[in-house]
């Protein structure tokens, strides 16, 4: 029986990577739904090389296109038939959607497949508590698919958690590793984006180079494996080929490692329950390991890290205020309407407001709560950084 799978930001750069993997295995799945956004000339593509039949269609403008492109298919322009549909049964869902739009959607379908696979790391940041309820209500298998927690996940998941000393998350500093601090102000959108090792979205390689996603990747794996904060580390790993290493109490030390390609990951999880190819083969990089070249972070030009002090020590709606600015904020900076280094900047000073000071205590209770939090934030941050609403 052909596996029935949904890829939920099938045009991003996850979810097209995951229908890469999975053109070699035509015979074995069913491509039953996909979304998007604005990227209608890519999805066109998947929709006839996939035979899709349910495709979700966010912008207006590419979802008329799709409707009258695609007669004969079901073309949707919200999430709601996620929760609506009972013919809607999945094995298989790869959840990619970039930033907290992917929230919603990632908690309604969660009750109608065996297996997620989230890649989105605001909602897990988020809302875990809310996510991690609806896993063990329906008994859905989750993986993450960040090469680090996909990798701690390897690592740990026969482990007593209690004997684990720390765990080291590494980030390779992004493009701006050697660039003298001086000059740093002076970087552009098109500059932060250029990732030395990955091929990533544009939001999430902005965050590279000024360290946030490796605050955002500590939460979220204290979230998903529910280990205190304070264990994670982050190191510096130029070469991007360790992903997660983890220390013992007994002395031992686990690491793994593979080349910088989010294939690998994906191929993992798509294997988890099902039998598909190996198609992401790679040999072993001995001159790699033989150049592992770790270093400490440097605070002075990564002053992001410092956020990981004011994180409560549970889930609570903190980390909604901190995903939020950070994500309007480097809009911000696309739009050249702040500089690069005023995006941390003005992260702290968000965080830090009095008017946020209750979420530090306050546990998110439905995504309705996240959502209005989440608008706040970003009127806070036009008000704060004198950015009209219209631009």
């Amino acid at each position: 029986m052909k596996k029935k799978i949904a890829i939920l930001g099938s045009t991003g750069s996850i979810g097209s990577q995951t229908l890469d993997i999975l053109k070699k295995e035509k015979k074995k799945i069913d491509i039953i739904l996909l979304t998007a956004n604005k990227n209608s000339s890519l999805l066109i593509k998947q929709i006839k090389e996939f035979k899709v039949k349910n495709v979700i269609v966010k912008d207006l403008k590419s979802f008329n296109l799709i409707k009258k492109r695609f007669p004969k298919i079901k073309v949707y322009n919200d999430f709601k038939i996620i929760k609506s549909s009972n013919n809607l049964k999945f094995d298989y869902v790869m959840s990619a959607i970039s930033g907290l739009d992917g929230l919603e959607p990632t908690i309604s379908i969660i009750k109608k497949t065996k297996v997620i696979a989230i890649a989105n790391k605001e909602s897990i940041i988020c809302a875990w508590n809310l996510i991690n309820n609806e896993l063990k209500k329906h008994s859905t298998l989750f993986i993450p698919v960040d090469s680090e927690h996909f990798s701690i996940w390897q690592l740990i998941k026969n482990k007593n958690k209690k004997n684990i000393s720390e765990i080291f998350l590494t980030a390779s500093g992004g493009p701006f590793l050697f660039t003298s601090i001086k000059k740093l102000n002076k970087i552009n959108f098109k500059q932060a984006i250029k990732h030395p090792n990955w091929s990533m979205g544009n939001k999430i390689s902005v965050d590279s180079s000024t360290l946030m996603n490796k605050v955002f990747e500590v939460i979220e794996a204290r979230n998903i494996f529910d280990i205190e904060i304070d264990k994670f580390k982050i190191i510096i790993h130029p070469n991007s080929y360790i992903h997660s290493l983890v220390n013992y109490n007994s002395g031992f030390s686990e690491m793994l490692f593979h080349p910088a390609d989010m294939k690998i990951p994906i191929n993992n999880s798509l294997n988890k329950t099902s039998s598909f190819s190996n198609n992401v083969k790679k040999s072993v990089n001995f001159k790699k390991l033989n150049n592992l070249n770790f270093r400490k972070v440097d605070v002075s030009r990564f002053s992001s890290v410092k956020i990981l002090k004011l994180v409560p020590k549970n889930i609570t709606l903190f980390n909604t205020v901190l995903i939020a600015s950070n994500d309007i904020l480097v809009e911000f900076f696309k739009m050249r309407k702040i500089k690069f280094l005023q995006i941390t900047q003005y992260v702290f000073k968000i965080i830090n407001l009095k008017k946020y000071s209750y979420t530090r205590l306050k546990k998110p209770s439905n995504l309705r709560e996240i959502y209005n939090l989440m608008d706040d934030v970003f009127n806070t941050a036009h008000d704060i950084c004198n950015v009209q609403k219209y631009e």
